[in-house]
């Protein structure tokens, strides 16, 4: 994380930025208590998009609307570079176990992955950037649908040609294990491809006590499940990390008698892009092997998920630029790679990205994402304005032909 990176030179906007975070924060807290006790599921986020319509608007800014009629851009500047943030603003099909005045209002739905907050800090940093004069070029705020679906509303934004003409776009995401007013940072892949595997097997069924006689299903489900795994591990390198884990087995209703179906579903994760690249065809090819082994007619469903997010290095040093301006060196952590998968990855398909962590934990026992019990420490809201604003005014900067190395916004 020490690639030097050209900076705007003027410290003064660091300053101004900070100070519309302390006059808005009251704001900011408002804003993300609103979404979280209003969480929408993907692609049916229409009153989260028109409640930023307002919000937007509001501060003289323009919208438009994803093609699929939620999720929305905004641009602050025009002309010159082009700098893209991205929010993702739908919620989990979970309840809310918080006992809080802000819990979700819609049952079976919850913001426990942090977007509620993710999306009010790129709103704030909308606002905060439309106060300032004369940008050295345009921020492209993306509030992005469906990230919890796969593969991912991030394929959407790639189809409307909103990262065209762009030169980078930077994320980030809550992370509850970080303390607050720390940012993680790494270069390289920092969370992993994901897709999803549903294996069926059948055959002729019988009697346990003749297993010698039909095809032993429950013992060939158990091959696929022990063996498949463990061969995946010697048919790649092991630093690519290729990880299947199996997360429902179903098969059979009596004791003394072999089924004919069974099924299994899990998830494939892979930290290597290269190496996701030939993940269908490798588990296919393995699970076919084991279970026809083992007698049984084999069906594979695989549904490619989303890509690793693999951070480029000169965004990772336009962030961590921008980290030390807002929280300090001491603030700047390494983060550590992550299996989950993240559908931002798709945006490297057009330019090079670059994901934050934000650090959400005040405090107790860390709340961990996708739980109904996740929650922030609210003053996380305010270091992420602060941090997204300031890497897009060092990205734009970065991108001027007479870009400045001196001086730290």
């Amino acid at each position: 994380m020490s690639d030097a990176v050209d900076t705007p030179p003027d410290a003064a906007l660091g300053a101004v930025l900070d100070d519309w975070v302390r006059a808005h924060h009251d704001e900011l807290v408002a804003t993300r208590r609103h979404l979280h006790a209003h969480p929408e599921l993907g692609f049916a986020e229409h009153e989260t998009t028109a409640y930023l319509e307002r919000q937007l608007r509001r501060a003289g800014l323009a919208t438009r609307r994803l093609p699929g009629g939620t999720g929305l851009v905004c641009d602050i500047g025009t002309g010159g570079p082009v700098t893209v943030l991205r929010a993702d603003i739908d919620a989990l099909p979970l309840a809310d176990l918080k006992q809080v005045p802000y819990a979700s209002t819609r049952e079976g739905m919850c913001h426990a992955c942090g977007h509620d907050v993710h999306t009010t800090v790129l709103l704030g940093v909308a606002r905060a950037l439309a106060a300032l004069d004369d940008l050295p070029g345009t921020v492209r705020c993306v509030f992005q649908p469906a990230e919890e679906q796969v593969p991912g509303g991030a394929l959407q934004v790639l189809e409307s040609g909103v990262l065209d003409g762009a030169s980078r776009a930077f994320a980030l995401h809550c992370d509850p294990s970080v303390r607050v007013g720390q940012v993680g940072l790494r270069t390289g892949s920092i969370t992993a491809a994901c897709d999803r595997l549903e294996v069926t097997l059948t055959g002729p069924g019988g009697h346990t006590a003749r297993p010698q006689l039909t095809v032993d299903l429950v013992h060939a489900l158990a091959r696929v499940v022990t063996e498949v795994p463990g061969l995946l591990g010697r048919q790649v390198d092991p630093r690519a990390a290729l990880s299947l884990v199996w997360g429902a087995v179903d098969a059979g209703v009596a004791a003394n008698a072999i089924p004919q179906t069974g099924s299994l579903r899990g998830t494939v994760r892979v930290l290597d892009r290269t190496v996701w690249d030939r993940a269908e065809e490798l588990v296919r090819r393995l699970v076919h092997r084991v279970g026809e082994d083992s007698g049984a007619t084999v069906a594979v469903e695989y549904v490619r998920g989303v890509p690793p997010v693999v951070n480029d290095p000169r965004g990772v040093a336009l962030l961590r630029a921008a980290a030390i301006g807002t929280v300090g060196a001491d603030g700047v952590v390494l983060s550590p790679q992550s299996m989950g998968g993240e559908d931002f990855g798709w945006f490297a398909e057009r330019l090079p990205i670059a994901l934050a962590r934000l650090g959400t934990h005040g405090g107790g026992e860390p709340l961990d994402l996708h739980r109904g019990t996740f929650d922030v420490d609210e003053r996380a809201v305010g270091v992420g304005v602060r941090l997204m604003a300031r890497v897009a005014l060092h990205s734009l900067g970065a991108d001027l032909p007479s870009a400045a190395t001196s001086g730290q916004v």
